[in-house]
Order: C-alpha cells, then sequence, then structure tokens
C-alpha cells in the first residue's frame, strides 16, 4: 500500500477550507492507503502561541479528524510533538537545505511582510515539514496550491540526500482534488480562506452554529450582476462560493449553474448555507461527544506509537548513512 502523510496547524479554527481542501481528503484517502495524519503542533509555534490557546486547538483539531470520520483502526492519528523523530530530521534536513531555497518560499514572504522581527523557525519550518513527510517515506501528500512549493523542497532534500548517501528516500507526490483545493476567503476571493484570519467574517469554522454559518453566507461578498456563473476570472467572488457549493452539495458546477439560472444570489447563497449546515451539524454533534468521553488522548497516544515505529527506524538508518555513531 502507499503510504500517505499530512496534517494541519493547531493555529486557529478548523475552516470549511481545511474541511475541503484536506480533510474530507483524508477520510477518502485512509480506505485506499497507509495514512499517517498528524496535527502538527510544532510547526504551530513558529509565530507565538498563547499556551492555553495552543493546547485548546490542539485538542480540538484532533477531536474534528475522528468526528469528520478519521477511524484510528484505520490511519494513525497523532501529534507532531509525541514523535520526537521529527524534531531530530528537521535539524538534519536544516542542515542540508539552502538558504537561497528557503528564501525563495513565497510563505515566509508573505508571513514576513511588514514584520520588524521574524522568528527563524518561520524561515526554517520548510525543512522541519521536509522531515515531517520523508520520516516515513510517504508517497502521496495531500495539499492546497500554497504548500506545492514546499513539497517541491521535500522532494529536492530526499533527492540531494539520496545523491549524496544512498538511495533511501522516494519522491513524494502531491495529492489534490480538481475543484476547492484552494477555498477563498468569504470577504475577498483573491485570498484563501485562513483559520487565522482577524475578521472571524471571512471564513466559516467547522464549529461555527448554524445560524452563524447563515449570517455568514448571506453577508458574503458577490460580484456585480446577478449571474450565478462559474468563470474564475470575471466572478471569482461567486466562482469561489459555487466550488463550496459543489462539495458540500455533491452538485457539479454545471448543475449548480443550471439550478440557479435566472434566480439570482439570494436563493443560491441561502440554499449553500442550508447545505453547509447539514454537512456540518453531525461532526459538531460527534466532535461534542469526543471532547465530552476524552477518548481523544487514547487515540492520539496509539497513534503516536505506531507512527513512532516507523519514523524511528527511518531515523536511525538516515543517520547511520550519515555517520553518526550509533549505539
Amino acid at each position: 500500500m502507499k503510504r500517505v502523510l499530512s496534517g494541519m496547524q493547531s493555529s486557529g479554527q478548523l475552516t470549511i477550507g481545511n474541511y475541503i481542501g484536506a480533510l474530507r481528503n483524508y477520510v477518502k484517502l485512509q480506505h485506499l492507503h497507509r495514512c499517517y495524519f498528524m496535527v502538527v503542533d510544532m510547526h504551530a509555534i513558529t509565530v507565538p502561541q498563547d499556551p492555553a490557546a495552543l493546547k485548546e486547538q490542539t485538542e480540538s483539531i484532533a477531536s474534528l479528524y475522528i468526528a469528520a470520520g478519521l477511524d484510528p483502526s484505520k490511519a494513525s492519528i497523532f501529534l507532531q510533538s509525541h514523535v520526537h523523530a521529527h524534531a531530530e530530521l528537521g535539524w538534519i534536513m536544516t542542515t542540508l537545505t539552502h538558504m537561497g531555497e528557503l528564501e525563495r518560499m513565497t510563505q515566509f514572504k508573505d508571513k514576513s511582510e511588514g514584520k520588524d522581527s521574524v522568528g527563524a523557525g518561520l524561515f526554517t519550518y520548510p525543512s522541519l515539514m521536509a522531515a515531517d513527510i520523508l520520516l516515513y517515506n510517504a508517497d502521496l501528500i495531500p495539499v492546497g496550491d500554497d504548500q506545492k512549493q514546499h513539497l517541491e523542497l521535500t522532494r529536492d532534500l530526499a533527492n540531494r540526500f539520496n545523491n549524496r548517501f544512498g538511495e533511501m528516500f522516494v519522491m513524494p507526490q502531491p495529492y489534490m482534488p480538481e475543484i476547492g483545493a484552494r477555498i477563498m476567503s468569504l470577504d475577498d476571493a483573491s485570498k484563501k480562506m485562513s483559520k487565522s484570519s482577524p475578521n472571524a467574517g471571512s471564513y466559516i469554522a467547522m464549529l461555527d452554529e448554524p445560524d452563524v454559518i447563515r449570517k455568514k453566507l448571506s453577508r458574503a461578498v458577490t460580484d456585480s450582476g446577478r449571474e450565478v456563473k462559474y468563470d474564475l476570472q470575471n466572478k471569482p467572488e461567486v466562482s469561489n462560493l459555487m466550488s463550496i457549493y459543489s462539495h458540500f452539495a455533491e452538485m457539479s458546477l454545471a448543475e449548480i449553474e443550471a439550478k440557479y439560472d435566472g434566480q439570482g444570489y439570494g436563493p443560491f447563497k441561502k440554499d449553500l448555507a442550508e447545505h453547509i449546515v447539514a454537512v456540518l451539524e453531525p461532526i459538531q454533534q460527534r466532535y461534542r461527544e469526543i471532547r465530552s468521553s476524552g477518548e481523544i488522548f487514547d487515540i492520539l497516544k496509539k497513534g503516536a506509537q505506531e507512527a513512532a515505529e516507523v519514523a524511528d527506524q527511518t531515523l536511525l538508518e538516515v543517520k547511520k548513512r550519515m555517520g553518526f555513531v550509533v549505539l
């Protein structure tokens, strides 16, 4: 079976963008491949985090993994910080990474723009991300458009290691859905929907109450005119909402266009809200059960043990090949 590795940062609440672009695909992939899904809490601290908030967000995201359909008997679900090999191989990969490669990373440029001081972790974290992937010799990596550059670096580092120390790492490939891999903000379709956005109206969180979801959709920015038509260049706002609709209603873009022909944006946005509520309400109910039972901690412990069995062996082989003294 091919191996799959992916994870989400424990910074902020998961949004429907995370659900469409990643989590829903995790659920599908667990039935087809050997999957490792983590909450990347070590990546989260590349920017300052309140300790109480980091703990809550980490537990919340892990619980949402299960509530959305991940099965601990089919996939290993764990926290990045619970598998120590991530930090150790992360440092090794940092020593193999060139400064110029990190300087070219678009996400670093975006996140550091306008700031007087930027932590070194924000600059070097693509090397840690590469270690995350290579520890499991993962074949497929579910990623959004904004992470493709980091995956390319991972492939470069894997190739660099193989050339210097002998063939060991496979070349990971991106796994992306055809539509909706990059869900955009509700208030500006030129920006990605982000769980860390200071404007709560720009995203729909997976734990938003139904009435909150309805209100956010009613206020979502739309293009001029009233035609519900998928046209990324001329109607980016409506196209973004149609992409969301397509996933939550399981309808094609052509079917959506036909359904709302001549109706305008009002009925379209109201129906979209109801489709999202219908999908999220059962997930929210299961989430509340998981949090109240405390079962998530047993799941994470089991997942970390399973992940460490593979990660520790990879790290040991890396160290041997590089000339470290291994006892």
